[in-house]
């Protein structure tokens, strides 16, 4: 067994902008390992105090999901502001990112219980809660439900390319191949690196800090 940190996040309103479309507002089903490390590095107060080798490993439900209308302020060729335009904007509702650490427990505990910035998932006007608790993880399969998985680890759920670690400067982009089954139907087993008591396959993700990009794009 091995210990480990349950970071549970909660949102009423959140939206992930898929940056493979332009100009539209389409919304991801999960949030990307980018978007999930940045979360964490605000709880300490930038990537300077994140570890390198840090990973993780998540799950993500959403109860819901709409589409609204949002007052976008877009540039022009010359790069000055024009004319506001409203655009439809998908966002998820009432949802839960669940997160596994296994290294730099206390770290990560003291930062949760104070975090330096406030808490927010995503964007950031989409506020967010997080509670901890400590953990036992066995060694072993488990099942897949909704965790996010790399590509190559299961057989189940929607094939995602999303970005796992994006430069300080925002000059480089590391994707990677990834599945994830937003209806929780997955039951197959998956060859993780643990499991939780219940049953729940734990996936380590690729390393998430900036420092660590290689050339892929």
């Amino acid at each position: 067994m091995i210990p480990a940190l349950e970071v549970a996040v909660t949102a009423p309103v959140v939206s992930f902008r898929n940056p493979l479309y332009a100009g539209v507002q389409v919304c991801l089903p999960c949030p990307p390992p980018s978007t999930v490390g940045g979360f964490l590095a605000s709880t300490v107060g930038g990537w300077h105090r994140v570890p390198a080798a840090t990973r993780f490993a998540m799950t993500f439900t959403a109860r819901g999901s709409g589409i609204d209308l949002e007052t976008y302020h877009p540039l022009d060729s010359r790069g000055a502001a024009s004319d506001p335009v409203p655009k439809d904007r998908e966002f998820l509702a009432a949802v839960t990112l669940t997160i596994w650490l296994t290294q730099d427990l206390d770290l990560w505990e003291r930062a949760f219980r104070r975090p330096v910035w406030p808490l927010r998932l995503g964007r950031s006007q989409d506020l967010a809660s997080a509670r901890t608790r400590r953990v036992e993880l066995t060694a072993g399969p488990g099942s897949q439900r909704q965790a996010l998985l790399p590509e190559n680890l299961g057989k189940a759920g929607l094939v995602l390319r999303l970005p796992t670690a994006i430069s300080e400067d925002r000059s480089r982009t590391r994707w990677d191949g990834y599945r994830y089954a937003a209806n929780g139907d997955a039951k197959d087993r998956i060859d993780a690196d643990y499991v939780t008591e219940d049953g729940q396959a734990v996936a380590l993700l690729p390393p998430v800090h900036p420092d660590l990009i290689t050339a892929r794009t």
